[in-house]
């Protein structure tokens, strides 16, 4: 193999400042980080609700939720902080330690809410299909036991991404066809034949990709048929649940189907797909989850009431 002698690679999803004036880079970088913004925003004050309501913090579901607000809001600490900088600075480099580094904190992370998101499939199955044993089986301790398999298994995956990437001499060519760096575009640059890594990227993200769809949709399919027939009592508020479960599911699932396990895609497309989960999901689940979300809501509204609440009474306090 040939050493490694790229010291940095350019981002090419952005298109240079001589192709775009000014006042659209500077507006793009507003609404850049207006979304980013609201990613942070949305997803803590999730956190914040989940952790100071005690309903909530004692049911499976929402502690779950939590977890996921914090893996939404890292994913998008990944990736549109510096798409942003490089909007106002009209740079488009990135060293190579820190494209590996961008590379591996976006698969720990993607990895996680993958097996995250089916966690939270597998929550509401039990809650709806065996309601009699629920607090039996998701128990705090279980709930804590699977959710750190959640974390082990992202962190698993991406520092196996990781390893067949720095395998890879990188001697030539070194522009990322994309707004940031993840494994499809890295690994075409290497000077060498790359189609059994592309095997591994495939078999590792694709068929992770998969396999945790496919277990969402059998999920949610029993859910559904032992809810038919139901939907006039008890069903319709289970049934209004699942339906923001897949409406994210679907969001964050579909495009890495079309990233990582159907690379004939187009660079564009790939694009496209990368956007959505690396941003658009992040800035749109915490407005699925908490306006689609009754409990969430009312929560929303006694954290809000005691915060008022507990402000004016230290004011109070300073005054006498």
């Amino acid at each position: 193999h040939k050493p490694t002698t790229v010291q940095e690679f350019i981002l090419l999803g952005l298109e240079s400042g001589q192709e775009k004036s000014r006042s659209i880079q500077l507006l793009l970088f507003v609404l850049v980080m207006l979304c980013y913004g609201a990613i942070l925003f949305g997803n803590l004050l999730i956190v914040l609700t989940v952790h100071i309501d005690p309903h909530l913090k004692k049911l499976p579901m929402y502690f779950f939720l939590s977890n996921l607000a914090i893996i939404d809001a890292s994913v998008g600490s990944v990736v549109v902080p510096k798409v942003a900088t490089d909007l106002v600075t009209w740079g488009r480099t990135i060293s190579f330690g820190c494209c590996m580094s961008q590379l591996f904190f976006l698969h720990f992370f993607g990895g996680t809410e993958m097996l995250l998101l089916t966690l939270m499939a597998y929550d509401r199955y039990v809650a709806i299909c065996h309601p009699l044993t629920y607090t039996t089986i998701m128990n705090q301790p279980r709930c804590i036991r699977l959710l750190c398999f959640c974390w082990v298994g992202g962190l698993f995956h991406s520092s196996s991404q990781l390893f067949l990437v720095l395998q890879l001499p990188f001697c030539g060519p070194n522009g990322v066809d994309n707004f940031f760096c993840d494994v499809p575009q890295v690994v075409k640059l290497a000077c060498v034949d790359t189609h059994v890594t592309e095997i591994f990227m495939v078999a590792n993200s694709g068929l992770l990709s998969l396999v945790c769809f496919a277990i969402l949709l059998i999920s949610y399919g029993i859910i559904l048929s032992t809810l038919q027939g139901r939907f006039k009592e008890s069903g319709g508020k289970a049934l209004y649940t699942c339906s923001s479960h897949l409406t994210v599911v679907s969001l964050f699932f579909l495009p890495c189907l079309f990233v990582y396990l159907v690379p004939i895609f187009s660079a564009s497309l790939d694009k496209v797909s990368s956007v959505f989960y690396t941003t658009i999901t992040p800035f749109l689940n915490p407005m699925i989850y908490s306006l689609r979300n009754q409990e969430m809501k009312e929560a929303m509204g006694r954290v809000r009431k005691k915060l008022t609440f507990s402000h004016q009474s230290q004011k109070e306090a300073r005054i006498c």
